[in-house]
């Protein structure tokens, strides 16, 4: 049976239709601005263009959340729809707002119920019918649009929306529609009331363990409403503040968060969408503090971490400690000294985490001791990702490893998502990609099943990169593409700015130049405003890896150097760690060995703790590309043999190039050319073209005539088969009629871009309009 929910309104959790990109948004403001806006207007331009001049600056730039609440957000709009209905006659007006109510803000499904239970007369709907406004389905009334909905209810007096609410919560008397029927009891109250706002609270909570946060967050708010105790109505904002960020409403998070005074709220949302800096000052007051429960957001407020947001950063944060850690912070420090030695609960362990996190973000070594110094005074004994990330800054590389062993082996189904990403963090720090996989599937799917929106992103990005090193490039940069969305719809603007420079790389890898300038310099532009070291630095990386396998070596050996002298903010040691082979690889082909060989030496000390056969593998690839003539061939073999038990074979590929341009000038030409086109096939099944054409010019070099892979002809092979993630996305939305500048809305690309993507579209496929780009798809799918 049909229920009574409006299917015209914008799901929140995905990404808008080309019909709701709002052509008159402003193409100045911020990606996450825009998308949030439509979110918030559920998709409607005429809404959009309304809210656009009313923002203030600071909203217009992201300083500041958006308006909520629908009255704020297009006025005008609700006026004409409420003049809409006032012209209707009584009778259906009052179906309607029954019908409103049993939909908005919480959906209860109890329509025909109470239709039943006061006798309703439902031929007054169709009035609504001929005026357009909405009509009567089986399972209830569907309105014409989200805002006729809104309309509906607003228009009533408010005595009647208070008999509706009443009506509604006599009716949900099933099993599982306690929370729904306390929200009605709630809604219908005149005042104050004791009884009801611990009602209310314990409907909440019955919410939230079943992973409805949206309605955790009304329930507590109108708790908060009813409640006559100032300190209780802070308590209880706090709370909905952290129902509505789990379930992915930045904006109203942090809106309810501004009526109250929480260091761990306010730590939250810096760490995801402010400085990194401030983040972390105020998640370990907040731990110092210990911020009681409701005040804390909630102990599994898990914000993807943009220190985390790199597989590898915790590893490369690890790595990177070139010298012994500094002595421990004094008891001098008035933040720290004066916190008792007795054992935190579970909330202060999630803050710490936060803390530490943000700490990562920014790339500063010294937080991340001053975060491991009140853990040890508060007797926090920190999850065994965040021991293995202190213990590698101490260069305890084999403490490291057993903690990092311990907290990957935590990737069971149904977990919490927080453990499960953490799980799959340690996984990718010891170069486990499969297990890596694993807890980060499950950790979205935990994510999903407990209402948790705002921790899908992260675990979605966790398998990108598995994805992408193991040899499934396209499937990553989908991945992350969608992860993009999701963390600017849900007010996650840091993790935002690290998918975007995690996508400059997957360009680089790809060989898309002017996508992979594109992405590191947005990304660029807004980690340095914030003090994000780790997205700044990744971007700078994957420029440099553009130069490299375009064979500017002496550009990327630079680059490479500069990232290795950017300080706290501005660069990272995870990514100056991570980068270390390619720069290897830069700095010999360039001239330049000496920094080069020290940097190899801590990676390899990493590599043998760890005994991770990729990290291995890599090592003795620096070691032959460091060795003289001959005596390099042993360690292209040793570097060879590791790889084949690990998972990364993208570096696999890159293995075998740099063997085989060793083994053609030793003249070793027969191996030579085996090695060549081995790597040349493996290019070309990931869709790396500057990596394949290094490979056809070392073919060239040898004598062996090389021609580019024939594109295949129309209908040889399925569409997705000859074009990139990134080209087939846009494909398919040209094709589903949407223009170029919709397209960038989507993709947080700039329209060049796009057009560029297209050309390339038509290219592959051997078309020359859109009209058969519709129809090679419509083929494609078909088939």
């Amino acid at each position: 049976m049909l229920t009574p929910v409006n299917p015209t309104s914008l799901d929140r959790t995905s990404p808008p239709s080309r019909t709701d990109t709002g052509r008159t948004l402003d193409p100045e403001l911020p990606e996450g601005v825009r998308i949030r806006m439509l979110r918030a207007v559920y998709g409607d331009p005429r809404a959009a263009a309304e809210l656009l001049p009313r923002l203030t600056p600071r909203q217009a730039a992201g300083l500041d959340p958006l308006p909520t609440e629908p009255a704020s957000l297009a006025p005008e709009l609700l006026t004409r729809h409420r003049r809409e209905i006032r012209a209707l006659p009584d009778d259906t007006r009052l179906l309607l707002l029954l019908a409103a109510a049993d939909q908005y803000p919480v959906a209860t499904h109890a329509f025909l119920r109470a239709v039943a239970a006061a006798r309703l007369d439902t031929r007054p709907l169709e009035a609504a019918e001929t005026a357009g406004v909405a009509h009567a389905m089986a399972g209830g009334v569907v309105f014409r649009d989200a805002w006729t909905r809104i309309a509906a209810y607003e228009t009533g007096s408010p005595a009647d929306r208070r008999d509706v609410h009443r009506l509604l919560a006599r009716v949900l008397r099933a099993e599982g529609e306690t929370s729904r029927r306390s929200w009605h009891r709630g809604a219908g109250a005149l005042g104050p009331s004791v009884r009801l706002t611990a009602e209310l609270r314990t409907a909440a909570q019955q919410a939230r363990d079943a992973g409805e946060h949206p309605l955790a967050c009304a329930l507590v708010e109108r708790a908060a409403a009813l409640s006559s105790d100032p300190r209780e109505q802070s308590r209880l904002l706090n709370r909905a503040a952290g129902d509505a960020w789990q379930s992915g409403e930045g904006d109203r998070a942090r809106r309810l968060a501004a009526a109250t005074d929480s260091d761990a709220l306010n730590g939250v949302f810096a760490l995801r969408a402010g400085n990194a800096a401030e983040a972390f000052d105020a998640l370990l007051t907040a731990v110092v503090r210990r911020e009681p429960e409701e005040s804390a957001a909630s102990p599994n407020v898990t914000s993807p971490n943009a220190a985390s947001s790199n597989p590898a950063s915790l590893n490369a944060a690890s790595l990177n400690a070139a010298s012994p850690a500094a002595a421990p912070l004094t008891t001098g420090s008035p933040r720290i000294a004066a916190v008792p030695r007795t054992p935190a609960p579970d909330h202060a362990v999630h803050l710490l985490a936060r803390a530490t996190e943000a700490a990562v973000y920014t790339g500063d070594l010294r937080r991340c001791r001053e975060a491991a110094a009140v853990a040890s005074r508060v007797g926090i004994v920190p999850h065994g990702t965040l021991g293995g990330l202190a213990a590698a800054f101490e260069g305890r590389y084999e403490d490291a490893r057993d903690l990092l062993k311990a907290a990957a082996g935590r990737c069971g189904p149904g977990g919490d998502p927080t453990l499960l990403i953490h799980a799959g963090i340690a996984a990718l720090m010891l170069g486990d990609h499969t297990r890596a996989t694993t807890a980060t599937v499950r950790a979205a799917a935990s994510a999903r099943a407990r209402g948790a929106t705002v921790v899908v992103a992260q675990a979605m990005e966790f398998r990108a990169y598995a994805e992408f090193w193991t040899g499934h490039p396209r499937a990553a940069e989908t991945a992350v593409a969608d992860a993009l969305w999701q963390a600017h719809a849900t007010g996650q603007d840091n993790g935002a700015c690290h998918l975007q420079a995690a996508l400059a790389m997957f360009a680089a890898l790809t060989g898309d130049g002017d996508v992979c300038r594109e992405r590191a310099a947005a990304a660029r532009s807004y980690a340095l405003g914030r003090g994000l070291g780790l997205p700044a630095a990744l971007a700078q990386w994957a420029l440099a890896y553009l130069d490299l396998s375009s064979g500017r070596f002496a550009a990327a050996a630079a680059r490479l150097r500069a990232l290795a002298g950017f300080g706290p903010g501005h660069g990272h040691r995870a990514i100056r760690h991570l980068a270390t082979p390619h720069y290897v690889e830069a700095a010999v082909h360039s001239g330049d060995t000496r920094i080069a060989r020290a940097a190899h030496a801590d990676y390899d000390r990493w590599a043998r703790a760890v005994h991770s056969p990729d990290d291995l593998a890599l090592s003795a690839r620096c070691r032959a590309l460091l060795a003289p003539g001959a005596e390099a061939v042993e360690h292209y073999r040793v570097a060879l043999d590791l790889h084949a038990h690990g998972t990364r074979d993208f570096e696999r590929a890159r293995t075998e190039l740099l063997f085989g341009g060793a083994l053609r000038r030793l003249r070793r030409r027969t191996e030579a050319r085996d090695r060549l086109h081995t790597s040349l096939e493996a290019f070309e099944s990931f869709g790396a073209p500057h990596c394949a054409a290094q490979a056809r010019a070392e073919l060239r070099a040898l004598g062996t005539p090389v021609t580019a892979t024939a594109l295949p002809t129309p209908g040889a092979l399925a569409p997705t088969t000859r074009l990139t993630a990134q080209q087939l996305m846009v494909a398919r939305m040209a094709a589903d009629g949407a223009t170029n500048r919709e397209i960038a809305v989507r993709l947080a690309l700039s329209p060049r871009t796009i057009d560029h993507h297209l050309r390339g579209v038509f290219s592959r496929l051997g078309i020359r309009s859109r009209i058969e780009l519709v129809r090679l798809l419509a083929e494609g799918e078909a088939s």
